[in-house]
């Protein structure tokens, strides 16, 4: 996603959060906490920046379209542009289904899954990167002749789609849930329930998931979250914790063969020397959602930091193009920094597992107001 189009999309993603939370509350629903929330934008913010400096995929990309093509399509023609976003939209299938399947890529794309909360900020969940795991799949369609303006063009409308299927606030849709991704089926998407594992991957259409075997329409409620919680609401936390899963997995294995299959197995994946798994699993039938009840002070600390790094980014975004290596990395490591304290913020004083546990059964659970006031 260029710069332009992030800072033109901002505040409409911000305006939207806000309009789904008036609702929320009018309602008299729960679907947002103000820490989950602010650890989902922290994760969009961050993964934005690390995009804006590591753009090796796309360069890929462009060196194949210019030695590999075996057509140049016309970027002026409709037809182009309609082949392309199909294109991208099966592409794109493939990899999200990928990203479940395989250890190493479903260490970057749990991210978007942690949040045990469903809603508008979940879709700004996003890791740091997971765009980089994504390229590959796309290659393909540089040797096919799809310029790259039009390719990023086309994945970042597949992206900005699926921002507004992330509420529980919509229901089925009727006819269109035969042919669309809608709230409906994204949030069976992102349910732990046995039934809903690993099903519905596609971004704007949901033909892919009808025709490969992995559609499921949406029954009883979801229950959101990873199988394996990650009990934090730090986004350095988030995006660390499933890498070193896998290295603590691959580590305890005796052969070498078997540390680096770890990687390229599927997540459910175990063996006799896989380490035990820490804590309450989110499938447990008396599991408490996670959460951590902090000071006011530190609450409203948290959220001026999050708008300054915020406000910053979309500056380093406007920016990045002009700017040198060494600058580059500079801003980009302050700014991830200030998120990172961000998430210590938001998690307090470091607690034993059977602690943490016990005040979060002691705290208000899924009841804590957005504000931080």
């Amino acid at each position: 996603m260029s710069p332009s189009l992030i800072l033109f999309a901002v505040p409409a993603f911000f305006a939207l959060i806000g309009v789904e939370l008036w609702l929320c509350r009018r309602r008299g629903r729960r679907d947002y906490r103000f820490s989950d929330a602010l650890a989902n934008l922290s994760c969009g913010v961050g993964q934005q920046i690390v995009v804006s400096v590591v753009s090796a995929g796309v360069l890929v990309y462009v060196l194949l379209f210019e030695r590999a093509a075996l057509v140049r399509l016309p970027i002026g023609a409709v037809s182009s542009w309609a082949a392309c976003f199909v294109a991208v939209d099966f592409c794109y299938y493939w990899a999200h289904r990928a990203s479940h399947r395989v250890n190493f890529m479903w260490a970057a794309h749990a991210v978007h899954h942690q949040s045990e909360d469903y809603n508008l900020s979940v879709a700004l969940r996003q890791s740091w990167l997971q765009r980089a795991l994504f390229w590959p799949f796309f290659w393909p369609l540089a040797v096919l002749g799809f310029p790259p303006g039009m390719l990023v063009t086309t994945y970042t409308l597949n992206i900005l789609y699926q921002f507004w299927i992330h509420t529980q606030l919509i229901g089925r849709l009727g006819p269109l849930e035969w042919v669309l991704n809608t709230p409906s089926h994204h949030r069976v998407h992102h349910g732990v329930d046995t039934a809903y594992l690993d099903r519905n991957h596609g971004g704007v259409l949901i033909v892919w998931d009808r025709l490969f075997g992995t559609f499921c329409a949406e029954g009883a409620p979801p229950r959101y979250g990873v199988v394996q919680p990650l009990a934090s609401f730090s986004a350095l936390r988030a995006n660390a914790a499933p890498w070193r899963r896998l290295a603590r997995m691959a580590a305890a294995e005796p052969r070498l063969s078997g540390k680096l299959l770890v990687w390229l197995r599927p997540p459910e994946w175990r063996s006799a020397a896989t380490p035990p798994d820490e804590g309450p699993l989110r499938t447990d039938p008396d599991y408490v959602l996670h959460d951590v009840p902090r000071p006011r002070g530190a609450r409203a600390l948290a959220a001026a930091l999050f708008v300054a790094a915020l406000l910053g980014a979309i500056a380093f975004l406007h920016a990045s193009p002009n700017l040198a290596a060494g600058p580059l990395w500079a801003g980009a490591a302050v700014l991830l920094a200030v998120l990172a304290v961000v998430g210590a913020l938001l998690d307090g004083p470091s607690l034993p597992a059977r602690a943490r546990g016990a005040a979060a059964s002691a705290g208000s659970r899924n009841e804590l107001p957005i504000s931080p006031a």
